[in-house]
């Protein structure tokens, strides 16, 4: 059960996942002139491939039992990426898109490591207040997901542009709805079970572990975006540099099997 666990949270960090978070060409091209139901589709799709967003969340309903509890947790989570979400895209303001998702995994650290007490281990005293700590991460990872919207031609602004940006928004509500949904069934499997201490954990560690390689993955893709001299080709060029080498070495192992 660990191994698969652990398994499952080495596979959402893989750079393929982190990849598919973003707005690749296709959507940007569908969404030319798109209707509020295909922003409203796209927000759904977004937060249910943007893992970093799908990790935080787990680590913040793990021991939420109560009803409730999750209703007040996640509204506070809704409520701060809705803000920035909204007012970011409206006004324009935008921030370097590598850094804002290298913070929203120092913030899938954070979750894991208070889930274990850390604060209480490693540093003697209560952890900070969750429900503003939660409110204050979701302005972060609002802010991520409205740096991902600006990549879309909005149109200039008006009744269209702001619609599109609300609509955008109950997607990433409803898609984080399904996902929240997915994810209190499993862990309400898994609370009644005797070794639920030991997988809690288990699971806390891996998702500090997720955040730390997400982090790593982010830094690489800024240091490839601000010093495109010193590494001698931007981050497009370098990944269109690992998709020839995948392509080679698979062409490679064909013919060695011919």
């Amino acid at each position: 059960m660990y191994r698969f666990i652990l398994c499952g949270l080495f596979w959402l960090c893989s750079p393929l996942s982190v990849l598919a978070h973003g707005m690749s060409e296709q959507q940007k091209l569908r969404m030319l002139g798109g209707s509020a139901f295909q922003y409203i589709w796209l927000g759904a799709e977004h937060m249910l491939t943007g893992y970093d967003h799908l990790l935080f969340l787990l680590g913040v309903i793990f021991f939420l039992t109560k009803f409730k509890d999750i209703i007040k947790f996640i509204s506070a989570f809704t409520l701060g990426h809705s803000i920035t979400l909204i007012f970011a895209t409206y006004f324009g303001i935008q921030v370097n898109y590598w850094l804002i998702d290298a913070l929203i995994a120092l913030t899938v650290c954070y979750k894991g490591f208070d889930n274990n007490g850390g604060f209480q281990s490693y540093f003697s005293t209560k952890s900070p207040h969750l429900l503003w700590m939660v409110f204050s991460f979701g302005l972060i990872h609002g802010l991520g997901l409205s740096t991902r919207l600006q990549q879309l031609p909005l149109g200039e602004k008006g009744t269209n542009f702001f619609l599109r940006i609300i609509s955008f928004n109950v997607g990433v509500e409803l898609g984080q709805v399904v996902a929240l949904s997915v994810m209190l069934l499993l862990l309400s499997e898994q609370r009644h079970r005797a070794y639920f201490k030991k997988f809690s954990k288990v699971a806390n560690d891996g998702l500090i572990l997720c955040g730390v390689l997400l982090f790593l993955m982010q830094m690489h893709g800024y240091l490839h975006f601000s010093n495109t001299e010193d590494f001698a080709f931007d981050e497009d060029s370098h990944a269109h540099a690992h998709e020839k080498m995948d392509y080679y070495s698979t062409k490679t192992q064909h013919e060695n099997i011919e």
